[in-house]
């Protein structure tokens, strides 16, 4: 059970609160890091290896996490030399990867269970699955549809249904064995690439608990609603590595 968790970016759009912190550092309540809350749902839901993809600030990243023992993990990490967005690590870190494992950001807060969706796709036959969320999009203006220069539809202000990117993904070694490392490559353009060669990524739809902080206006909600929230993001205790257990991680790279 295996997971690579992107915590390299720089948290651009959640300044000012990135001025001195990364965004995986940032604290939600009074208690807690996004990242810490992240790695001790990992724990519970029998994750056992974590590679940390660090980039901006990491060395605090590494400074707080460690080695993993005190979540129950054992943490590996991949020290980016260039930003290479979302997907480009993986290209460098393929080869202490096994065939099947999780990638997610770092910054997400959600009640979703990461185990469900490894355990999926490694019994799929897609070569990605994407965890997905209902939003709905209220649109301030009235929309007209339009045919041969005449309004045949008026829609006052609708709201609009969208399945969007969790930022969670199960995906196979041999998905990401073809492109070179060094690249700078987002996970848009992956599964671009991928529809186009007609190896169509599955869905995994998810409609419980989730927000994106990548504004300051999340991060306000997030912090407003985790008192409430708390017990279902965090229902259990990490697990203690086992007494003698060696880590059995890769190498940083």
């Amino acid at each position: 059970m295996h997971v690579v968790i992107m915590a390299g970016g720089k948290g651009v759009r959640l300044r000012p609160y990135t001025t001195t912190l990364p965004k995986p550092l940032v604290p939600i309540g009074d208690n807690h890091a996004i990242l810490e809350i992240v790695l001790h749902q990992l724990a519970s839901r029998g994750f056992t290896h974590v590679t940390l993809a660090i980039n901006h600030m990491g060395s605090l990243i590494r400074a707080f996490v460690g080695d993993g023992s005190r979540f129950g993990l054992r943490v590996a990490y991949l020290e980016e030399q260039a930003d290479l967005s979302t997907a480009g690590p993986l290209f460098y870190a393929r080869d202490h990867l096994p065939e099947h494992f999780l990638v997610m950001h770092g910054d997400i807060l959600t009640d979703l269970d990461y185990g469900d969706v490894l355990r999926t796709h490694q019994a799929g036959t897609a070569p990605l699955t994407v965890a997905t969320f209902r939003r709905s999009v209220q649109i301030d203006f009235g929309v007209l549809e339009i045919e041969g220069g005449r309004v045949v539809e008026f829609h006052e202000k609708p709201t609009l249904d969208y399945r969007v990117n969790m930022g969670v993904y199960g995906i196979s070694r041999s998905t990401i064995a073809g492109y070179p490392a060094g690249r700078r490559y987002g996970f848009d353009e992956l599964v671009l690439d991928l529809i186009a060669r007609g190896r169509m990524p599955a869905d995994y739809p998810y409609d419980g608990y989730w927000l994106d902080i990548g504004r300051p206006e999340d991060y306000d909600e997030a912090n407003r609603s985790f008192h409430r929230l708390e017990p279902l993001l965090l229902p259990t205790a990490p697990r203690p590595r086992p007494a003698g257990a060696q880590p059995s991680v890769p190498e940083p790279v």
